[in-house]
């Protein structure tokens, strides 16, 4: 049988939601002896069954517990409809034994009725979106700056050592010598001409660093790896269309973000798209930096602090 605990109930009708890959159990309860349990695929079909069925309970807050990314076609089918709590699968203390996803979502249900769930925050579909647009760019820029460390180490193995005589090897005169030398334009008075202002090391130590031995291999794995590059900086030229398109609506918080010293445009829509515009998410600063990772941890036990290792 489940353990009966007593709690205060102050939702009159909430569904709890164990949400798996394949399957969700819910649990629809209006009280500790009024409740039923279904299960559900995780087909849009049945996901809409869910929905009406809950619609047709009267239920007004739905809470769920899931791991991974299984949660979100669900939430996105069923937000418009139920405020709904995506609680953290380590927060919730199921029934001692007969661990089961049946009772899961009973559990979760009695404590949703409570009141006893903190949900973690998940900004509105717009925000969302535009946090996918942001962190895809940003996942793209590494993936380029990848690219251009696998030019240096092809580079470095055909004993072209431009890292050796250029302390930044993604400068101009660096870049501009190692698009000449992709394109077959391998001569080193001519990729001389590129180096412009000063340079930490002398110029006869610069065409001595340039004397390498590219091979039809070297040569075609430059051109391999540029041609890399340039699709992602096409990618990331289509992402920056959209990511201006999906914040224009966010331009006077962009503004005011771009007030904070050491804020750009660029900055200020990537904050924007991790913790949205609607600030009474976040009871004061102290919960929002939090939440960001910000805040230090307070190790203390019988009035002693504790120096993390």
């Amino acid at each position: 049988m489940e353990q009966q605990v007593k709690f205060e109930q102050i939702i009159k009708c909430g569904c709890g939601l164990d949400v798996h890959q394949k399957m969700v159990m819910a649990t629809v309860r209006r009280s500790d002896t009024d409740f039923e349990t279904r299960e559900f695929n995780t087909y849009t079909r049945s996901l809409k069954s869910l929905r009406e069925w809950c619609k047709a309970e009267g239920v007004t807050h739905i809470a769920m517990e899931s791991t991974g990314i299984y949660w979100r076609p669900v939430f996105n089918i069923l937000e418009e409809d139920f405020e709904i709590i995506l609680v953290n699968a380590r927060h919730i203390k199921n029934v001692p034994g007969h661990k089961t996803d049946k009772k899961d979502s009973r559990w979760i249900s009695k404590l949703l009725l409570s009141g006893l769930l903190k949900g973690s925050f998940i900004p509105p579909r717009e925000i969302r979106e535009l946090r996918d647009l942001v962190r895809y760019k940003k996942k793209i820029v590494n993936q380029i700056a990848s690219e251009k460390n696998r030019v240096i180490k092809t580079l470095e193995d055909a004993n072209v050592k431009l890292s050796s005589v250029f302390s930044d090897v993604s400068g101009a005169s660096a870049s501009k010598m190692t698009r000449d030398i992709i394109d077959g334009k391998e001569e080193v008075e001519g990729l001389m001409q590129h180096i412009h202002g000063k340079v930490q090391a002398p110029r006869t130590e610069i065409r001595q660093a340039l004397e390498g031995t590219l091979t039809d291999h070297h040569r075609f794995m430059l051109r391999l790896i540029k041609e890399s590059i340039d699709e992602k900086e096409r990618i990331i030229e289509k992402l920056d269309q959209q990511i201006e398109q999906a914040s224009k609506q966010y331009m006077v918080e962009i503004d005011l973000l771009q007030t904070i010293p050491g804020v750009g445009q660029e900055s200020a829509v990537r904050i924007i798209s991790e913790i949205g515009v609607d600030m009474s998410r976040f009871p004061n600063e102290h919960h929002l930096s939090s939440w960001a990772g910000m805040s230090p941890g307070n190790n203390e036990s019988a009035g002693k602090k504790k120096v993390p290792e």
